[in-house]
């Protein structure tokens, strides 16, 4: 320990991610509540260990730092794995439904700003504090908040403009991980939505179904195999782009790259055994996705948001009661109140309070309970992955700018 700081290196930080999830798969068994509200296991565990991280600086002042390459590693081949699932007619399957929720999205991006700047300005903070509370920090995540702050703090007369982004998206994605099960539960019940029928689950492996499909080490194995070989397509493309000056996140490409084997190869060789929903796939990407969220929220710094708490908490909470109604009102009605739209509803809390990796959490905890839906597994990430980012800099620079 060096500067009252506790490094822990990636591969220990892997370890305790096991560790952690282990921990909220026991919790989940025991605690009805958590199942019946279909909170996932790394979020149950990620969230106790963030506390326990509390407590040993609030004990001692040294901060726990994890090392997360492996973490980011794990992101690659959860959507490399969605890639791989993904089939032409779901595609087409969702093309109504994806340009509705791609318009909900970009509207609710302005809806997320008027709310934040609105809410800061009643406390008596910048304007500017409300765009960080707003889509830079919730539906941009840590990234956008991180790229946004220097110039926030430099023209916006917001020196802790850093500390307020990183709080506010931490603090979002908490949020984001405890709200989409309940909004999902509750949607079910209210307008008596029956579980789904459909074949095959994109991620996870049922709580109820039980399936005679047999796993072993060769099935894994040729998962991996046909995934890094679309992880080394996609990085080598996405290093392409890059040179030419589009850069997007190397999950994009894979994802990308991953669709477009598995709607091309299983027709061109059709005697060769294709991954596609299998367990075996199914297991890789729940362990990549559990894991992926583990060590997500138990790396979170929650002592660095003690200072900023009860303003940020004021305008969070509004934000977090604004999504809902948005969702309950606005996105499930128009998406068709059907399972896809709770589905949907579930990930779309997620996504909007946290990333894109926490809507697809919020997602499979549903499924896994209630059945598959494959439409919401692919509209999604493509919403977050295209349209989101590009927009969302268009719409922080307006309210800067005002």
């Amino acid at each position: 320990m060096t500067d009252n700081i506790i490094p822990i290196v990636d591969f220990i930080t892997y370890t305790i991610g096991i560790v952690v999830f282990f921990i909220g798969m026991q919790l989940n068994e025991r605690i009805a509540v958590l199942r019946a509200y279909n909170i996932p296991e790394p979020v149950t565990g990620g969230i106790l260990a963030a506390l326990a991280g509390l407590a040993v600086f609030l004990v001692t002042g040294a901060e726990i730092q994890y090392e997360l390459e492996t973490r980011d590693q794990l992101l690659v081949y959860f959507f490399t794995a969605i890639g791989l699932n993904a089939r032409v007619s779901d595609l087409l399957a969702g093309g109504r439904p994806l340009a509705i929720l791609l318009g909900l999205t970009l509207a609710y991006i302005v809806f997320q700003n008027v709310i934040g700047v609105s809410a800061a300005l009643v406390v008596g903070q910048p304007a500017a504090v409300g765009v960080l509370a707003g889509s830079a920090s919730l539906i941009g995540g840590h990234g956008t908040a991180i790229a946004w702050a220097p110039e926030i703090a430099a023209d916006h007369g917001v020196p802790n403009a850093l500390e307020i982004g990183i709080a506010a998206a931490t603090l979002g994605l908490v949020l984001a991980s405890l709200l989409g099960g309940p909004v999902a539960k509750y949607l079910m019940a209210r307008h008596g939505i029956a579980d789904s029928k459909a074949d095959g689950l994109l991620v996870g492996i049922s709580h109820e179904k039980e399936d005679t499909e047999q796993i072993n080490h060769i099935s894994i194995m040729s998962v991996l195999l046909v995934l890094h070989i679309a992880i080394i397509i996609g990085y080598v493309i996405n290093q392409s782009l890059e040179e030419a000056g589009l850069k997007l996140p190397l999950f994009v490409s894979c994802l990308l790259v991953a669709i477009l084997l598995s709607n091309s190869v299983p027709y061109l060789l059709p005697r060769m055994h294709w991954p596609a929903r299998t367990r075996a796939l199914a297991v890789v990407s729940d362990f990549s996705l559990g894991l992926f969220i583990a060590m997500s929220l138990m790396g979170m710094q929650l002592w660095s948001i003690a200072d900023l708490a009860g303003p940020l908490l004021l305008m969070l909470g509004l934000q977090a009661v604004a999504t809902v109604v948005f969702i309950l009102f606005v996105l499930f009605p128009l998406m068709g109140r059907d399972y896809l739209a709770t589905v949907l509803s579930a990930g779309f809390a997620g996504f909007c309070l946290g990333a894109t990796p926490t809507a697809i959490a919020n997602m499979t905890a549903v499924t896994k309970s209630h059945g598959p839906a494959p439409t919401a597994f692919i509209i999604l990430p493509l919403v977050g992955a295209f349209f989101v980012d590009i927009t969302n800099a268009f719409v922080i620079q307006f309210f800067l700018n005002l």
